[in-house]
């Protein structure tokens, strides 16, 4: 039976698609998860106790582990254990990405760097101290606008923040370094907790692109279109649609740009979830990490090969154990999936309509992934969604539309959360 690493946050909503699909292959998982050892295996998932803070230690944990049972192969689910499963990688010589590719595709100064000096466009960017204070940061002469200010120690939107006027500049500034001092933020320990990046704002549609590196190869398994504008102040993604409405040269010229990237970054094996933005002037590649597309999202995708189908993490663990994924396609069939997001702060208390919203035309399922009494914290403060709603029709436009449709049947009941400071 192949023995696959996987490495995860604790609250990875992927791992059970994982499991789904090693049950089906008859593949060993093995969990390396963000956790405190001392603790006697709280989630009785057997994981590997690691912390991605602490990388010669969690690899020195992975590696006593790899002596009971050698691994075939490792797959990284989120942005913060890629760097990690690089290093074990290494350390086990196994297929994988450099540890110094994968520390560049997750920090996005170094990203920069490397997209620039491989010839590849760029908007102008520079790095702040958050410490310097939003109205010194104001009056540095390389600020221009419209600006994008970006913590680079966060993900997945997180305190990502348009700015148009130096007024706006020093609001957002400063609502940012606020974030960075959450005590949530600073557990993270990322290492990058004080710096906020500073670049020119890109005006253009956005795509997202799924796919693998086999020996620097780039294989790409799906585009997605993101309908809504994304233009700030703040950057919530909504909305996943493939196949996306783009002439087939240039599907062809984005899918060039994303292996130009990863090749500049280094990566050479592994999955690829990659954001762009087409322009008037040419793609800019925003991000190029080393994992698949995170939370639910890739319940959006199916793949065939002859009257096979198959899922995206089936993709990926047949590849991580050295299979040809080569003859797997995207399904001809158009789907979309909707983050939901959140409408305001507050405790959530319950979700109405599900069913209804369930009962669109096309609408395969509504997931609803927020817990009741949860407080809930919409961007750029915070990074999560409500839950998650899937649609697969014969044309992109109409699994859209279907999204749309039974996010307009949900009603959302949050309650105002107390201000314990006033009380």
């Amino acid at each position: 039976m192949p023995r696959i690493l996987i490495l995860s946050t604790t609250t990875g909503y992927q791992l059970r698609s994982f499991a789904d699909a090693a049950a089906k292959l008859g593949v060993d998982l093995v969990y390396a998860t963000d956790r405190c050892h001392t603790l006697d295996d709280p989630w009785q998932d057997a994981a590997i106790p690691v912390r991605f803070h602490e990388e010669e230690d969690s690899v020195a944990r992975i590696v006593a582990e790899a002596q009971a049972g050698r691994f075939d192969g490792i797959v990284a689910v989120g942005d913060r254990p890629t760097v990690l499963a690089a290093m074990a990688a290494e350390r086990l010589a196994l297929p994988g990405n450099p540890p110094d590719a994968a520390r560049a595709s997750a920090n996005k100064l170094l990203a920069r760097s490397r997209y620039r000096d491989a010839g590849l466009g760029v908007p102008w960017y520079y790095v702040v101290q958050a410490n310097a204070g939003g109205r010194a940061a104001s009056a540095d002469p390389r600020l221009r606008f419209p600006a994008v200010i970006k913590p680079l120690g966060l993900s997945g939107s997180r305190g990502v923040i348009r700015v148009d006027s130096p007024s706006e500049f020093v609001t957002a500034f400063e609502r940012v370094r606020a974030l960075l001092r959450r005590r949530d933020v600073r557990a993270m320990r990322s290492g990058l907790d004080d710096e906020i990046l500073v670049e020119g704002f890109i005006d253009g549609c956005e795509y997202a692109v799924e796919g693998v590196l086999t020996s620097g190869t780039f294989q790409p398994l799906a585009i997605f279109e993101k309908p809504d504008p994304l233009a700030g102040p703040f950057f919530e993604e909504t909305i996943y649609v493939t196949p996306p409405a783009l002439p087939a040269a240039t599907e062809a010229a984005i899918i060039d740009q994303v292996q130009r990237g990863a090749r500049a970054l280094g990566l050479v094996h592994g999955p690829i979830h990659a954001e762009c933005r087409l322009t008037a002037v040419g793609i800019f590649i925003l991000e190029i990490a080393a994992r698949p597309i995170g939370g639910l999202c890739s319940k959006a995708l199916r793949f065939r090969r002859f009257d096979d189908a198959t899922s995206l993490e089936e993709i990926l663990l047949r590849h991580a154990i050295g299979e040809d994924v080569t003859r797997w396609h995207r399904e001809a069939a158009a789907s979309a999936v909707m983050m939901i997001p959140i409408p305001r702060r507050g405790v959530l208390r319950r979700v109405d309509g599900q069913d209804a919203a369930r009962a669109v035309p096309r609408v395969e399922d509504v997931r609803i992934t927020a817990k009741t009494d949860q407080l809930l914290e919409p961007l750029p403060e915070a990074g999560s969604y409500l839950g998650f709603i899937f649609a697969r029709a014969t044309a992109a436009r109409d699994a859209e539309a279907a999204v749309r449709e039974a996010h307009r049947r949900l009603t959302f009941v949050i309650d105002t959360p107390i201000d314990v400071a006033a009380v």
